[in-house]
């Protein structure tokens, strides 16, 4: 690695330091993390006496691995892609683009930024569920080895699939335009609800996408074994699970710097200043 690169990666990670420094100390971006996390909380505890189909296990510990591989696929898709919007508006990615590789240590900031809001939602929903559910499998090498590397393979998997949404938008009012299908894909891979209860076409298209394969990595780090009988195959098909988020970090890795630097190339001084001229308009 040269020197320059050396210094972008360096500037990168103390860029994200700050801003996961910042928005640690931001009233606002803490309730956005810790509001969603107890409502979570709470419906699972309210759904603990409900079961699984076909089993005694409680519906509600079996939904919550499930979600936090859903909140491990939604910070690396749509937080990626929001801030590659809004900042890309207000000029930040014109000025990194004016650095020597300063693109790339824009992104790796991110990477670390994304990663440590990932791990401190996980530790703010994981913790409590360990007190209030029944049934988690919190112990033993293998339960924290299958999370470290079901939640590092799906950061990789998902965070250059955001950034190539996030270079696509102009406009962060589109933004539901990446929401809309990920909310569509939530609905149907089994994350509040087994898989196997759907009908066999929604189950092959859900085996396509990230999230699906999150969920499952999760559920088959926190549930005992026998919850393996009610998946698809019956079983927790690790190497199908690493088969497929490899897949789409390598399809991601190989295509997002590439889009990065079109889009890098495509801004410019009046670009932003076009973009903060419709943004004060729709703010009037």
């Amino acid at each position: 690695m040269n020197t320059t690169l050396l210094s972008a990666v360096k500037a990168g990670v103390a860029r994200g330091r700050i801003e996961l420094k910042h928005t640690f100390m931001t009233p606002q971006d803490l309730w956005t993390y810790f509001f969603p996390a107890f409502a979570l909380l709470i419906t699972m505890f309210f759904m603990r006496d409900a079961t699984v189909p076909g089993t005694s296990f409680s519906l509600g510990s079996r939904t919550l691995p499930s979600a936090l591989g859903m909140g491990i696929a939604f910070g690396g898709l749509v937080t990626i892609a929001a801030a590659l919007t809004i900042e890309r508006e207000d000029g930040t990615l014109l000025r990194a683009k004016a650095v020597p590789n300063g693109m790339f240590g824009y992104l790796v900031g991110k990477i670390v930024t994304v990663t440590g809001i990932t791990l401190l939602s996980l530790a703010i929903q994981l913790i409590p569920a360990a007190f209030l559910l029944d049934g988690l499998s919190l112990s033993g090498w293998h339960t924290w080895f299958t999370l470290l590397w079901v939640v590092l393979l799906g950061l990789v998997a998902t965070m250059p699939i955001g950034a190539i949404f996030g270079s696509m938008l102009s406009n962060p009012q589109n933004m539901g335009l990446i929401m809309l299908p990920i909310m569509g894909l939530i609905a149907t891979s089994g994350i509040f609800y087994p898989i196997t209860n759907f009908p066999t076409w929604l189950q092959w298209i859900a085996q396509v996408f990230p999230i699906y394969w999150l969920g499952l990595g999760m559920r088959s780090a926190l549930l005992p074994d026998s919850m393996a009988a009610v998946e698809f195959g019956g079983s927790w098909r690790h190497l199908e699970t690493v088969g497929v988020l490899g897949a789409w970090a390598a399809f991601g890795l190989i295509v997002a710097p590439i889009v990065l630097r079109r889009m890098a190339r495509r801004e410019s001084g009046s670009a932003v200043e076009a973009r903060r001229t419709r943004a004060m308009q729709r703010t009037r």
